[in-house]
C-alpha cells in the first residue's frame, strides 16, 4: 500500500533524524547544561522555527500542497511546476523583507517571547546576538520546505525526510569544534543553524534536479492559484498565530521561573518529539499527498481507507511510546543527559516536565490524521477554529499548574490541551461526515491499549529491580536502559501477536508489495 511505503520511508529517515538529534542534545548538554546561556541558545532556535510552522510545514504547506495535487491532476506536472516557481518568487520576497525586520528588532521580539530575560542583562544581550544569528535560517528552510512538498506530492518522500538529518549533522559538527572557532558553544550552534540551512537548501534542490524538477524563485506574478493559495493559507496564519501564541505564552511564564526552565522544556520536549516525529511527521507527511489526490480523483472509499489505516498505524505506534516515557521516562533521561553541567537534580526536573508532555502525546500524533482529513478537503477553517479553542485552555491550565508543580505544570498543560483538541476534531468531522471508523479500527484500539498495560507492567518490573544502575554514569547505566526497551518492546510486540492486531501473513504481504512496487 502507498500510505505504508510512503509512512515508512518518512519514519525511518526522521528516526535516523531523531536519534542523530539525541546525539546533538547530549553534546548540547554536557557543554552547556541549563543555564543561562543554555536558555538564551534556545530561545533563539526556537525563535525562527516558530515562524517555520507558518512558512515551511504549517499553513503554507497544508495549504500548497492540496493545490499542487489538483494542478498535477489536472492541468499536468508542468503546469504545476510552473506555479511551484512562482510561489518559490513570492516565498523569496516577502521572508526576505520579513528577515530584515526582525533582525533590526530583535531586541523588541525577545523581550517580548522572553520577558523574564530582563532582569539579567548579560542574559537577554546573549538571547538577541544568537537570535540575530538563526533568524535568516527561516528563509532557507522555507524554500526547502517548498521544494519537500513539491516531491512529496511525486512521490518521492527520501529527501525532505533526510533533510533534518542534516541540521543535526550540522551541529553536532560545530559542536565538536567550538573551542577551536567560536566564541562560545551557544555561538557554535546559533551559527551552526545557520550554515544547516543552506546545507539543507542545496540538498534539496540537487534532489529535485536529478529527479526531473527544476523549481528555482520566478519574478512574482499574481494569478488565480496565489489568490487561492492566500485565501486557503488565511485560516492556516491565524492557527499558526494562535499556536505561536501558545508557545510564546509557554516561554513566557517559564522565563519568569527558576533559571534552567526553558532548557527543561526543551530538553523533555526533545525526547518526546522522537515518537512524535517519527510517527506524526510521517502520517503527516506520507498521508496529505495521497489524501488530497485521493480526492482530487474521486475516490472516496480510497479516501476513507487511508484515513482509517492512518490512525490505526497511530495507534499501534504512538500509545506504546506514551506509556513507555511515562513508566521510564527519569532513567531515559539520567542515561541519555546526566552528564558533565547537566546536574542529577536538572535530570529529576527533566523527567517530571517529560512525564507530564507525555500525557498528550498519542493526541497530538493523532491530530496529525484528522487535520490532514481537513486540510486534503481544503478546509483550513475548522483546525483553525479548534485551534484558537485549545490555545485558551492551554494558557490559562499552564498559568494554573505552574503555580503548584512549576515548570512541569506548562508541559501538563500541554497534554492536556491535546485531547481537547483531538475531542473537537472529532466532533467537527463527524458531524460533516467524514469519520467513518471501521470494525478492524475500534477492535485494534482496545487490543493496542491492553497490550501497553502488560508493556508498562513489565517496565516498571525492571525499573525496580535495576534502579541502582540508572544512579551512576558509565558504561553499564547505557547498557541496562537499552536491555529495558528491548523489555518493553519485545513485550509489546508479542502481546500485538497474540491478541491477533497484526500477523504474520499481513507483514509478509506488506513486504511483498513494497517489493514489487520498488
Amino acid at each position: 500500500m502507498k500510505l505504508f511505503k510512503a509512512m515508512a520511508t518518512v519514519a525511518g529517515m526522521t528516526f535516523l533524524s531523531r536519534i542523530l538529534g539525541f546525539l546533538r542534545d547530549m553534546l548540547t548538554a554536557i557543554v552547556m547544561g541549563a543555564g543561562p546561556l543554555a536558555d538564551a541558545f534556545f530561545v533563539a532556535l526556537k525563535l525562527p522555527n516558530l515562524f517555520r510552522r507558518v512558512t515551511a510545514e504549517g499553513a503554507f504547506s497544508v495549504s500548497f500542497v492540496p493545490l499542487f495535487s489538483q494542478s498535477i491532476e489536472q492541468e499536468g506536472q508542468d503546469t504545476a511546476v510552473d506555479m511551484a516557481r512562482n510561489m518559490m518568487g513570492w516565498m523569496f520576497v516577502i521572508l526576505s523583507v520579513l528577515v530584515v525586520i526582525a533582525i533590526a528588532a530583535m531586541p523588541y521580539v525577545v523581550m517580548a517571547i522572553a520577558p523574564g530575560f530582563s532582569d539579567n542583562s548579560v542574559q537577554f544581550a546573549s538571547a538577541v546576538e544568537l537570535s540575530r544569528i538563526t533568524f535568516p535560517y527561516l528563509l532557507l528552510i522555507s524554500l526547502s520546505a517548498l521544494l519537500g512538498g513539491v516531491l512529496n506530492t511525486v512521490g518521492k518522500f527520501a529527501a525532505y525526510a533526510f533533510a533534518p538529518a542534516l541540521f543535526n549533522i550540522t551541529l553536532i559538527g560545530v559542536l565538536l569544534t567550538h573551542d577551536m572557532v567560536w566564541q562560545t558553544p551557544a555561538h557554535a550552534l546559533a551559527w551552526g543553524v545557520f550554515i544547516s540551512g543552506f546545507v539543507q537548501l542545496i540538498w534539496m534542490w540537487v534532489y529535485a534536479k536529478r529527479s526531473g524538477i527544476t523549481i528555482y524563485p520566478s519574478w512574482p506574478k499574481f494569478d488565480v492559484n496565489v489568490k487561492k493559495l492566500g485565501l486557503l493559507m488565511g485560516p492556516g496564519l491565524l492557527g499558526a498565530g494562535v499556536y505561536h501564541l501558545n508557545l510564546f505564552a509557554d516561554m513566557i511564564i517559564a522565563s519568569f521561573l527558576p533559571s534552567g526552565s526553558i532548557s527543561y522544556l526543551y530538553y523533555a520536549d526533545r525526547l518526546q518529539q522522537l515518537p512524535l516525529g517519527v510517527v506524526g511527521i510521517a502520517v503527516g507527511t506520507a498521508l496529505l499527498p495521497l489524501l488530497s489526490r485521493a480526492l482530487a480523483a474521486k475516490q472516496f472509499t480510497e479516501a476513507q481507507d487511508l484515513f482509517n489505516r492512518a490512525l490505526e498505524a497511530v495507534i499501534l505506534l504512538s500509545f506504546p511510546a506514551a506509556m513507555a516515557l511515562m513508566v521510564a521516562g527519569e532513567p531515559i533521561i539520567r542515561t541519555l543527559f546526566n552528564y558533565g553541567a547537566f546536574s542529577s537534580e536538572d535530570a529529576n526536573t527533566t523527567a517530571l516536565v517529560l512525564q507530564c508532555y507525555v500525557v498528550g502525546l498519542p493526541a497530538y500524533v493523532a491530530a496529525k490524521v484528522f487535520q490532514s482529513a481537513c486540510f486534503a478537503r481544503q478546509n483550513t477553517k475548522t483546525p483553525v477554529k479548534i485551534a484558537i479553542l485549545c490555545s485558551v485552555f492551554n494558557i490559562v491550565f499552564a498559568l494554573i499548574f505552574s503555580q503548584y508543580i512549576g515548570v512541569a505544570g506548562i508541559a501538563l498543560a500541554t497534554g492536556i490541551s491535546g485531547w481537547i483538541q483531538i475531542l473537537c476534531l472529532y466532533y467537527v468531522l463527524k458531524k460533516q461526515g467524514h469519520l467513518n471508523f471501521d470494525a478492524r479500527l475500534i477492535g485494534n484500539c482496545f487490543k493496542i491499549i491492553g497490550a501497553c498495560c502488560v508493556m508498562g507492567g513489565a517496565l516498571h518490573m525492571f525499573i525496580m529491580y535495576n534502579q541502582a544502575a540508572f544512579d551512576y554514569a558509565g558504561a553499564k547505566r547505557v547498557l541496562i536502559l537499552f536491555i529495558m526497551l528491548g523489555v518493553g518492546g519485545f513485550v509489546y510486540f508479542a502481546s500485538i501477536f497474540a491478541l491477533k492486531v497484526i500477523s504474520i501473513n499481513e507483514i509478509k504481504s506488506l513486504t511483498k508489495r513494497k517489493n514489487k512496487q520498488s
